[in-house]
């Protein structure tokens, strides 16, 4: 008999609720399926079922029709279909799991709220638990002790380490706040004691029947003949440490005070005292009036005072970056790396590689060889690289949400199209299950390792997702240095003045770690110990001198020391109970802590609210720059001992119900909430807007199907192209290009533009870009044609100063910085999202200022040609026909993927293996990586 939560009522419209979150739902593989993997590339069922239906939509969305929906996302019924059960067992008498036969979705029905926790761990265990081990020991800032000593292992935990430091005891004072907070927080410290329960379970069973993730004896965790060796169980720290990782990346935001301070300084060398500061705030872009806003309203936030108090500006050449790496010693102190990893067995395989089962008796038998004799060559050198990326904890991948309102679409209720990007991996980072159980109902995606409820998808009769905000919630203090002997500081010093005026040492603290040879990470043995150094006020970033006087700039996040304190909200989110409507779920929102824009749908409303503890600032503080430590400035109410301060209340956070449309792709979500740099007239969330509201001035009425084919289409446009390149084109043909040759190149451009400026092959695997010799030339020519605007006036150090605040480019295929001259050599990241950071505000408005145009919010003179439109045509056309005689290897250099010259291959998206077993390249898209497809016709 199936569960009784397949029979509950489902609100769903006909073809209205749909996911995909690629590459599939098995993120755990055993040693034999890891082996075979390598030698001969088949991979373990489930893996990497959803990778072609999230990429074949790319080739086949116009036309997009609800009844094909099926066909690029799985259906987000609650249940499994009953002609579609795989699997269906108890590993405890109290909750039943049943995944379906296509895809391996767990749907957990628990008859106890503690069976549905310790399903909803079992399942994630099942499904995730050599990532989730990876995470938890991110979170320790111990991943190469776990993984190995490869530079970007070593990377990455240095970043934790400086961010989010804690020792055992500062999670479990963290743990107990919450679960002393009320009824609901002692509600979530047993759902995670319970969850984890079904964790540590399934590991004692995988380790008995010998069913653990391979990983565990390729990274020397296990032996693989005698079974000795320990999978470490999970406790509630854990949770933190992977809380505080997930919360850090996605949900942060503001900091890099230091950096803004030194740019603004660098404004007023340039151009003087008062008219640099005004020059600095039209780069800045701290509140333009042509940035992009998802609701109506003004929600001042975060903005920079008229008269600010306690600023500290640090001397120039005096900042010094404080290194957190001590003692190293061995490959940490000499650099020495592994060799590059020889070629696998296997040609990259497809989609149709098979599993195990598949293999020929030859395979099988040179498999069974292996495993007789111990052979794990094939898997020699899987981690050389890391098991994760350096900049893992850089939230590159934002995310976006397209909501339409009831009177717009065909059926008469709304529609919503959204999700999270949160990067390519194998297995992804996030994982889809079903929840139901006394006081939960509720399907989506969940962060491995923190799954005891769904953090995005959707409940009986609504559902809901993110996009990062990254507003700020993060300020630097200039804290004074001291000698507790009462002698002179130096910025050597490691004491400081604390809030009572005292001379206090900065605590230390500190994590060793050792690594040694690994069949996966072959980096020879060293070691070294992370100390970050905490103060009062924060951690501490780096050491200057103000006006002379020693100081340490630290950093301090309204959420540290409060990792997990959201939980309440994501619970409420899960509670058929509470949310029944736009209100209330807007007000569950205001218990999430971290930065996100929320987004919700019924059959009746949608919603948007944005979330996070905003600190109060007291009167004049400028939270843009360093904040005096020792003056009146900072946060009102603020507690050192627990980081607790006064917080915005919910009015002052941007909200609105039942517009025509919420539209957000990581934009500012409205007027007067300060944004980051560069945030102008042109953003990526222009690849949404410009479409939807051209379908809505057509008289257009929406279905699920054609704002889905709409979101992939915009996340196959070059925002540059689109935005920018008819004004370059404009300023170009004031005159005729007389050049025959540069003059096909810019028909080629214009074609392209003309053609809606897409980055999309003709159909599936032609092997090229329709327009690809137009798409060569904009990527070559936007980096030389930025530094040719712009450096002459601003001057080569302010240009590059400017450069370090905001990257000049974000193309699908690399990110570029100021760079050296004439560099136009893309970094080939393989991430799918882009457009989120560069110059096309700065390009844009300098460009309609040289055009006579009225610029609301324009920068501070006409750099291209010094305003002269002849002269900046010529600057345009110089830096084009150096483009256009760029070969195509300089700009795609090729990479461990790719062939130099190969811009198709450049662009791809490459899911980074956090595990033994890869994926396949799949057409680039700029999309949420889990994306929800929505649309309700009744309720509750």
């Amino acid at each position: 008999m199936l569960p009784a939560a397949q029979e509950l009522e489902d609100y769903c419209a006909p073809d209205g609720c749909h996911d995909i979150l690629p590459p599939g739902q098995n993120g755990d593989a055993t040693l034999v399926e890891i082996l075979a993997h390598q030698a001969f590339g088949t991979r373990p069922e489930h893996s990497s079922g959803q990778l072609d239906m999230y990429d074949d939509i790319v080739h086949n969305y116009e036309g997009l029709t609800d009844d094909e929906l099926d066909e690029y996302f799985l259906d987000a019924g609650f249940g499994a279909d009953s002609d579609d059960i795989g699997e269906e067992y108890q590993p405890r008498e109290d909750v039943t799991i049943t995944r379906d036969a296509s895809h391996g979705i767990p749907h957990i029905h628990g008859d106890t709220r503690e069976g549905t926790m310790y399903g909803a761990g079992y399942a994630a265990a099942e499904d995730r638990l050599f990532l989730m081990d990876v995470l938890r020991r991110v979170g320790r800032g111990e991943l190469t002790s776990f993984a190995g000593g490869a530079e970007d292992n070593r990377g990455l935990e240095q970043d934790l380490w400086r961010t989010a430091p804690y020792t055992e005891e500062d999670k479990q004072e963290q743990i107990d706040r919450v679960a002393s907070s009320g009824e609901r927080g002692e509600q979530a410290l047993d759902d995670v004691e319970d969850y984890l329960v079904g964790i540590n379970t399934y590991i004692d069973e995988a380790d008995s029947d010998r069913s653990f993730p391979g990983e565990y004896v390729l990274t020397g965790h296990k032996d693989a003949i005698t079974n000795e060796g320990e999978i470490e169980p999970f406790t509630a720290t854990d949770v933190v440490g992977i809380a505080a990782m997930v919360g850090g990346i996605f949900g942060g935001g503001g900091g890099g005070e230091v950096q803004s301070a030194l740019t603004r300084a660098g404004f007023q060398d340039q151009y003087g005292a008062e008219e640099g500061l005004a020059a600095y705030d039209a780069w800045r872009m701290e509140n333009d009036p042509e940035a992009p806003a998802t609701v109506d309203g003004e929600f001042p936030y975060s903005q920079t005072p008229d008269e600010a108090v306690g600023e500290s500006v640090p001397d120039s050449g005096s900042v010094e970056e404080y290194d957190i790496v001590h003692d190293e010693h061995g490959s940490a102190e000499s650099g020495e790396t592994a060799d590059p990893p020889a070629p696998a067995g296997a040609e990259e395989a497809g989609a149709g590689a098979g599993t195990v089962g598949d293999l020929t008796d030859e395979q099988r038998d040179e498999l069974d060889r292996m495993i007789e004799e111990d052979d794990l060559s094939v898997a020699e050198g899987l981690f050389n690289d890391g098991v994760l990326p350096e900049d893992f904890l850089d939230p590159g991948g934002m995310s976006n949400a397209l909501l339409v309102s009831a009177e717009h679409t065909e059926s008469g209720n709304p529609v919503a199209v959204m999700g999270p990007q949160t990067g390519y991996f194998s297995p992804q980072l996030l994982m889809l299950q079903e929840l139901q159980g006394p006081g939960i109902s509720a399907r989506g995606a969940s962060f491995a390792g923190v799954s005891f409820y769904v953090q995005m998808g959707r409940g009986a009769d609504y559902a809901w997702s993110a996009t990062s905000a990254h507003h700020d919630i993060t300020d630097t203090y200039a804290v004074p240095l001291c000698e507790t002997d009462g002698s002179d500081p130096t910025t050597d010093s490691r004491a400081y003045i604390d809030t009572s005026g005292e001379c206090t040492e900065f605590e230390e603290l500190s994590v060793t770690n050792e690594w040694s040879p690994t069949v996966a990470d072959q980096t020879p043995e060293g070691g070294y110990t992370l100390t970050s150094l905490r103060s009062e006020y924060g951690l501490v970033e780096s050491f200057a001198t103000v006006d002379g006087t020693p100081v340490a700039h630290t950093s301090l996040r309204s959420t540290y020391m409060r990792e997990v304190d959201s939980i309440v909200g994501f619970q409420r989110f899960n509670d058929p109970d509470e949310i029944t409507s736009a209100e209330s779920f807007t007000e569950a929102a205001y218990d999430i802590e971290y930065t996100f824009n929320w987004h919700y749908v019924d059959s009746e409303d949608i919603a948007f609210v944005n979330s996070g503890a905003n600190p109060v600032r007291t009167e004049g503080t400028n939270p843009n720059m360093p904040i005096d430590a020792s003056s009146e400035a900072g946060w009102s109410g603020w507690d050192p001992e627990t980081n607790l301060a006064d917080y915005h209340p919910p009015e002052d956070h941007p909200q609105e119900i039942n517009p025509d449309h919420l539209l957000n792709w990581n934009n500012k979500p409205a007027d007067g909430y300060t944004a980051d740099w560069a945030h102008g007239s042109v953003h990526r969330n222009d690849l949404l807007e410009a479409r939807v509201e051209s379908a809505m001035e057509e008289g257009h009425s929406f279905t699920p199907a054609s704002l889905t084919a709409l979101s992939i289409e915009a996340g196959v446009g070059d925002l540059r192209a689109q935005e920018v390149l008819p004004l370059l084109l404009e300023v170009i043909d004031s005159v005729e290009v007389d050049d025959p040759e540069l003059a096909e190149t810019v028909e080629g451009l214009r074609a392209w533009v003309d053609d809606g400026a897409r980055r999309q092959e003709p159909e599936r695997d032609a092997g090229s870009y329709d327009h690809a010799e137009a798409i060569r030339v904009l990527d070559a020519w936007w980096p030389l044609l930025v530094r040719a605007q712009f450096e002459p006036g601003l001057g080569e150090d302010l240009f590059e100063e400017i450069t370090s605040s905001v990257s000049v480019d974000e193309s699908p295929s690399g990110q570029l910085g100021g760079g050296e001259p004439d560099n136009v050599t893309q970094a080939q990241p393989h991430q799918g999202s882009s457009f989120q950071h560069g110059w096309w505000s700065y390009v844009d408005k300098d460009l309609r200022t040289v055009l006579g145009e009225d610029v609301d919010g324009a920068l501070p003179e006409a750099y291209c040609g010094e305003g002269d439109v002849d002269t900046c045509r010529t600057v345009l056309l110089e830096s084009l026909a150096a483009a256009a005689e760029t070969p195509a290897e300089d700009v795609y250099p090729g990479d461990d993927h790719c062939d130099a010259g190969d811009q198709l291959c450049a662009d791809t998206v490459i899911h980074q293996s956090v595990g033994g077993i890869d994926m396949w390249p799949v057409h680039w898209q700029n999309r949420p990586t889990f994306q929800l497809v929505y649309q309700f016709s009744g309720g509750r």
